[in-house]
């Protein structure tokens, strides 16, 4: 157990790394969606351009990226969204099972699934080097590859949380040492 313990922190750690950077993409998004709206409002004033549809698809493509970059980062940090009342009252090792069961039976597979269904429509895209139908828009290919490396990222990331889980099932990990920050 102690050695997937070890493979589930390098997990974190790296998970960790990739959901920092991203967070910096938030930024980078917000700044572009504002520059989207001045520029829309200061082109009309002036009578010139400002902002194009490269502009506002950049924008749709960071936020893409946010998402399937942060969802390992999110499910990390224990953060998806839960509507079981439930679950809330467990203790702790009988959360821990069901999470267990919900990444083993729900999660891996659903990643799976999803990858195995959109990897030729994404391996088309790229042969033909797929273009935004808009005028002056972005290239398409890129950003549909983020699906699959976004639910290969939850996939790790599953495994790692299915190795702590387990852990504490067994009584090899107590709950507060699941939440680690992976040396960072």
């Amino acid at each position: 157990m102690e050695k997937l313990l070890k493979i589930s922190r390098i997990i974190d750690a790296f998970t960790e790394r990739v959901g920092r950077y991203t967070s910096w993409l938030v930024l980078v998004m917000v700044i572009l969606g504002v520059w989207n709206v001045v520029g829309r409002y200061l082109g009309r004033i002036s009578g010139n351009n400002l902002t194009s549809n490269a502009y506002i698809e950049a924008q749709w493509y960071i936020f893409d990226v946010i998402f399937f970059l942060g969802a390992a980062y999110t499910l990390k940090h224990n953060e998806h969204v839960r509507v079981d009342i439930f679950y809330s009252n467990w203790q702790r090792r009988r959360k821990a099972i069901a999470d267990f069961l919900g990444t083993i039976f729900f999660l891996i597979p659903f990643s799976i699934i999803v990858i195995f269904v959109s990897w030729d429509t994404i391996v088309a895209s790229w042969q033909i080097g797929e273009l935004s139908p808009d005028p002056g828009g972005l290239p398409r290919y890129p950003i549909k590859a983020m699906i699959i490396v976004g639910f290969v990222l939850l996939i790790i990331q599953g495994i790692s949380q299915a190795i702590k889980n387990l852990a504490i099932i067994q009584g090899r990990l107590e709950p507060q040492e699941e939440n680690h920050d992976a040396g960072l």
